[in-house]
């Protein structure tokens, strides 16, 4: 997964797609929605990872797959901007947010983070990576269970003043998406955030707060949290102070 530097655009480019890709993967086995087979095995260090493949067995997990090409055609012309795998309607969210520079990494992008003229090292980003993994498996093994009817659905946000009008992805059609109902009262966690010097990728996760009665408490920073009950808006600037931080 890991290159042994991250000195080029093209380089950071195929990083930020490795980690979509098994972090994607991580969460739709951990949450059981793909067969075993649709699966193969990878190694981040110690980190051993399932990775999803196309299986003939599971159209699922193929058509997944082809998602993801498409969502590396948007990464790749930096038209993507925010990222949403759905289940139901909705029980959980799994929220990618991308932002490019040709400069260096926006370090404000987390209100956390105030490192602004800090240089990103490879050693920086193998160390967030590999920790914004391990938080996704805490996470994902501490959720109750989903439904037996489970449906997953993806959708794609860009950065307007720069993708055509006409842009859709390789598997995605245009579509209408002003928020998400939520059955119940919706909880957002902020997993974690991993820096390149040329990319930033930050992922969130926003379910029913119910159903995280089950996670340790110990590995959340008790906070306020101000989203709006059963409906949650796409918000692109997403204001990080009305979300919890996961704390690993």
């Amino acid at each position: 997964v890991f290159p042994n530097k991250i000195s080029t655009e093209q380089q950071s480019l195929m990083l930020v797609k490795r980690l979509l890709a098994v972090a994607v993967s991580c969460i739709t086995y951990l949450r059981g929605i793909f067969p075993e087979s649709a699966y193969g095995t990878r190694y981040m260090d110690d980190v051993c990872v399932k990775i999803l493949r196309e299986d003939k067995n599971c159209p699922g997990s193929t058509q997944l797959v082809k998602w993801m090409l498409g969502c590396y055609d948007a990464l790749q012309k930096k038209y993507f901007n925010n990222y949403w795998i759905c289940l139901q309607t909705i029980t959980e969210c799994y929220h990618f947010k991308f932002k490019y520079t040709h400069n260096g990494p926006l370090l404000d992008f987390s209100s956390n983070n105030k490192r602004n003229d800090s240089t990103i090292t490879c050693a920086d980003t193998k160390k967030a990576s590999i920790l914004l993994i391990r938080k996704i498996y805490v996470l994902m093994q501490n959720l109750s269970p989903l439904p037996n009817d489970v449906c997953l659905t993806m959708k794609l946000f860009y950065y307007d003043e720069v993708t055509p009008s006409d842009y859709q992805p390789p598997g995605f059609k245009e579509g209408e998406c002003e928020g998400m109902i939520f059955e119940g009262e919706p909880m957002c966690l902020n997993v974690g955030e991993v820096p390149t010097p040329f990319h930033m990728l930050k992922v969130k996760v926003t379910t029913e707060k119910q159903r995280m009665e089950n996670v340790d408490k110990s590995i959340l920073k008790h906070r306020e949290t101000n989203l709006p009950l059963q409906v949650l808006r796409v918000d692109r600037d997403d204001p990080e102070d009305d979300n919890q931080d996961m704390n690993v």
